[in-house]
């Protein structure tokens, strides 16, 4: 399964190259050219819904829901609060209606949810944490965003089986930057503390060129 964020298009302005096996789903935003999520599997979900049902929250198409027997896949684009904090206040209000969304999913089963969540939880998840302090994807309150997640009892996988530094999924794409590794920690997968058993291992691909961020993943049995 493959999640894929800030997408900027819809099915119709994209050529099909991917392979037959996989089904597409889609929720872009209503501005063209903005935002949006896409989900590929090759297995067939239950169903597949598109935001949370808080029409305030879901013209941007940030967030993708597949049902699957065992699990909930949610692919998620957070709001970015932007240069000047001028989102943040947004940002603060989408953390706590996302985590009611997930809370309601994991009431009927466990849930997977991954994607881009444009904030790096701790200080090891960013290369220069003092000079971002309250910049926008290191606030304290962005960063308790996240943590509400985790104090809600999800499992950010990739910490389950590395807690040092070092790790980035997102670089700048000024010149050398990336080939000195100064990058942010901001992709994640979560899971519920349910899956844990099942899960067997968690990555980040930075060795994959092609955008400024790069993949990041889970094994599940």
């Amino acid at each position: 399964m493959l999640c894929l964020q800030e997408i900027r298009a819809e099915p119709g302005d994209v050529e099909p190259v991917w392979p037959t096996s996989y089904e597409s789903f889609w929720n872009p935003a209503r501005k063209k050219g903005y935002a949006g999520t896409a989900i590929f599997t090759a297995r067939h979900p239950l169903c597949v819904r598109s935001g949370i049902g808080r029409p305030e929250h879901d013209a941007e198409g940030r967030v993708l829901t597949a049902e699957f027997e065992g699990f909930f896949l949610v692919n998620v684009y957070l709001p970015n609060s932007q240069r000047g904090l001028t989102r943040l206040p947004y940002r603060r209000r989408w953390d706590a209606a996302f985590l009611r969304y997930l809370k309601r999913l994991e009431g009927r089963k466990p849930v997977v949810f991954c994607g881009d969540f444009n904030v790096a939880h701790t200080e090891i998840d960013l290369a220069n944490p003092r000079a971002n302090v309250r910049n926008h994807g290191f606030t304290p309150e962005e960063r308790a965003g996240f943590g509400a997640y985790i104090d809600s009892g999800f499992l950010d996988s990739f910490r389950e089986f590395e807690s040092g530094g070092g790790h980035y999924t997102w670089w700048s794409p000024r010149p050398g930057v990336r080939d000195r590794n100064v990058g942010w920690r901001i992709d994640y997968v979560l899971i519920s503390m349910a899956l844990r058993p099942r899960l067997r291992r968690a990555f980040i691909r930075a060795d994959v060129p092609g955008s400024d961020h790069c993949p990041v993943g889970v094994e599940l049995d």
